[in-house]
């Protein structure tokens, strides 16, 4: 299974506890830990044609001072688990990029999100996984390897969704966030959580189908 985008284990828990009895030391390396997770979902979540314009690292850098100036708040009532409070900080910062460097753009924010953006070109792994799950589970990841329009069809597809329907499987197939962290994440229950997310995979699948009824 892939893994999260985000850390796991012990360590973070020992740090936000270290932090909290006031260890500087701990809060900088609470904060170096999360920082790869913070630029892969920059990475994949802001718009390619904003990445032209900034550099990803910079936008890193203001979510990690941005961070940093609110945890002593989050330390006192930690209200979710630290790093989906830092995936919200992130995202608002990624929302706050798109505004400030394409406030003209008419179109929705996350409309313009490119499913594979961050200059890497070619098709999400990720993609490859969900499409494997979709067309052909039988199918293994080399067959599909060599059929990569498939799943870049799921990514256009994904992307016709509405926002719940597409944001929940963001969260699922390209964050790798569990059940249980989509819903704390999304303020529901986890049953409602999984009940989102398996709509939402219907509608996408229904999708793929009817395409490929198009093109018979």
């Amino acid at each position: 299974m892939t893994k999260s985008i985000w850390p796991r284990g012990e360590n973070t828990d020992v740090l936000i506890q270290a932090a909290r009895e006031g260890d500087p030391d701990a809060v900088n390396r609470l904060l170096d830990r999360h920082r790869e997770g913070v630029r892969r979902l920059v990475e994949m979540r802001l718009d390619r044609k904003v990445q032209q314009r900034v550099d990803v690292s910079d936008v890193v850098q203001e979510v990690l001072v941005e961070a940093s100036g609110r945890l002593e708040k989050y330390l006192d009532d930690p209200v979710m688990a630290f790093h989906l409070w830092l995936r919200q900080i992130a995202w608002d910062q990624i929302i706050d990029t798109y505004r400030r460097h394409r406030g003209s753009a008419k179109r929705n924010m996350d409309r313009e999100q490119p499913m594979h953006a961050g200059g890497r070109g070619g098709v999400d792994e990720s993609s490859v996984d969900l499409a494997i799950q979709l067309c052909d589970p039988s199918m293994t990841p080399a067959a599909i390897a060599t059929q990569r329009e498939i799943a870049g069809r799921v990514e256009l597809a994904i992307d016709r969704l509405d926002d719940a329907d597409r944001e929940v499987i963001w969260m699922r197939h390209y964050e790798h966030l569990s059940n249980l962290e989509i819903a704390e994440a999304l303020g529901l229950q986890p049953p409602a959580a999984s009940m989102r997310y398996l709509r939402a995979m219907r509608r996408l699948r229904t999708m793929l189908e009817q395409e490929d009824e198009s093109y018979s």
